[in-house]
């Protein structure tokens, strides 16, 4: 149960993550960051490893590209 709220929270992110790499809508990422990490810790309780996985993809995508627009662009 807890891998399949992970995968959902995971899906959450992705969603508010992927239009927030257009130029400056970049601050949607520290939106989605939050989500990425609750999953990510939901995903930890879970014996199953895909949920957890997919939220750390999420969340990396989302810093790097907060890096890259130096944190709010």
């Amino acid at each position: 149960m807890f891998n399949l709220i992970s995968i959902l929270l995971g899906l959450v992110a992705l969603v508010i993550a992927i239009p927030s790499s257009i130029p400056l809508l970049g601050w949607g990422n520290w939106i989605a960051l939050p989500f990425a990490v609750a999953g990510a810790g939901l995903g930890a309780l879970s014996s199953s490893n895909g949920g957890r996985n997919f939220c750390l993809v999420v969340l990396v995508i989302a810093a790097i590209r907060l890096s890259l627009g130096g944190g709010i662009i």
